[in-house]
């Protein structure tokens, strides 16, 4: 629990930070007072005034932050300090001063990913492991040991990109390629396959089962590794060490196996045989029950030792600091691009609303991409850099799109929105945020 507020904090901490950075280096830049530098809404726990006048906060609630600047149309503004008026300024420099938030996202994005890139990435190979039946690629010869290689005439070289390409085509009918090696053959070959409003309007889960590929998995032996005090393991004798070797009479050739059997089983009685010491024991197992996206399955608290994967499982990736620099660059723009089309997509119903996620999915994120380590971590920061960064480019008013979009009909009719009009349209834009934050706490808590 407290690693998960760490998490959190720290994820949001940063990139609000950075955010608010942007408008204030922009705005001091363009010669505008700034009196209030905000991390946070509510009450200050932390205050420092710098020698611009400028008070620097960190605040209460981490959900967001604000950057106060002198402007004629919030209070009264000193003769000799109005050239220092955000209003008084140019619709370009207001316009850059706004822009820079969502701008500044997009260059920590960039950073993370060249950090990312720096380190070098490694990642399990895309070869197949087997096809779901009826799924999109079950007509294809696509089989398991095949290595994809492109999808969608773009070069994949891990699962994460298969995952990403196919984030792109959720609501769509087109005709996908796939492109693979023969495991066999050696030799490339390419199937097409029609997708019909794939996935419209459902919630997107595992992208890649749902377009029918299910990566290798290493064949693990069913012994025991872990047992989960008191768990249903615990309770039905099982100890570390055990292997076992059926279940209500059915051979258990490795773990996967047992899984099932135990999934399939919520609350139900399973005899069991494994070897203890040389000697064959018999036992029952009674699985709990949990409710799950695929509805209730069993657990039983067990673990097994993870077995080590040869160097053919995996593909490293090494980026000298410009090639590091050149992906941090595509990667933003790829993400900004999937993060725009599926706001595209959620306006046009191709995309459920069940999708949107707030706090506590951001929460559960952070903190297990914390635990799988620094890079997990860093991509995850990067994502959510680019989402926050696009999130505050859309035109609603009270967010920096929305402020932009005044801006540009001023350019254009030569004088500023009536204030009459903006402040009915951020009491709209109130309206809508609300709502959609309303959305994404629900949708967070039909999870759990």
């Amino acid at each position: 629990m407290i690693q998960t507020i760490l998490s959190i904090a720290v994820a949001l901490g940063i990139l609000i930070t950075f955010h608010e950075l942007g408008h204030y280096y922009i705005a001091r830049r363009c010669g505008v007072k700034v009196l209030r530098f905000s991390v946070g809404f509510g009450k200050p726990i932390y205050t420092y005034v710098n020698k611009q006048g400028t008070e620097f906060t960190l605040a209460m609630i981490p959900l967001g932050g604000y950057v106060r600047m002198l402007d004629e149309r919030e209070g009264d503004v000193a003769a000799n300090e109005k050239h220092l008026a955000f209003n008084q300024k140019s619709v370009s420099q207001r316009f850059l001063i706004v822009a820079a938030g969502p701008l500044a996202n997009f260059i920590l994005a960039i950073f993370f990913y060249f950090c990312v890139a720096l380190m070098g990435i490694q990642s399990l190979s895309p070869v197949v492991g087997s096809v779901v039946e009826g799924s999109p690629v079950s007509a294809l010869q696509i089989g398991p040991g095949n290595e994809v290689v492109k999808l969608n005439n773009q070069e994949v070289r891990s699962w994460e990109e298969i995952n990403l390409v196919l984030a792109s085509l959720v609501g769509q009918s087109s005709t996908v390629s796939v492109e693979y090696l023969g495991v066999d053959s050696g030799r490339t070959y390419t199937e097409t396959v029609d997708l019909s409003e794939w996935l419209k309007g459902g919630e997107i889960s595992n992208l890649i089962a749902a377009f029918g590929l299910l990566p290798r998995r290493p064949v693990i032996p069913a012994a025991i590794d872990k047992v989960i005090e008191n768990g249903a393991g615990d309770r039905a004798g099982i100890l570390k060490g055990d292997e076992i070797v059926s279940a209500n009479g059915e051979f258990i050739e490795n773990w996967l196996d047992f899984v099932n059997v135990v999934q399939m089983n919520p609350n139900i009685d399973i005899q069991l045989d494994l070897i203890r010491q040389d000697e064959v024991k018999s036992l029952t197992l009674k699985p709990s029950a949990k409710e799950t996206d695929q509805g209730l399955v069993g657990y039983v608290g067990l673990g097994v030792k993870p077995v080590e994967l040869g160097e053919d499982w995996y593909k490293t990736i090494e980026y000298s600091p410009w090639s590091a620099m050149v992906y941090g660059v595509q990667q933003t723009w790829k993400m900004i691009k999937l993060t725009v089309f599926s706001v595209i997509k959620m306006v046009k119903g191709l995309i459920s609303i069940d999708n949107l996620s707030g706090p506590i999915t951001i929460a559960k994120v952070a903190s297990s991409s914390a635990d799988s380590g620094v890079q997990s971590f860093l991509t995850f920061l990067a994502y959510l850099s680019v989402s926050l960064g696009v999130l505050n480019l859309l035109p609603i008013p009270m967010l920096d799109g929305g402020h932009l979009l005044f801006f540009s009909i001023e350019a254009i009719r030569r004088k500023p929105v009536s204030e009459r009009i903006q402040i009915f349209a951020y009491k709209i834009g109130a309206s809508l945020l609300f709502t959609l934050m309303a959305v994404a706490v629900f949708n967070d808590i039909a999870r759990l």
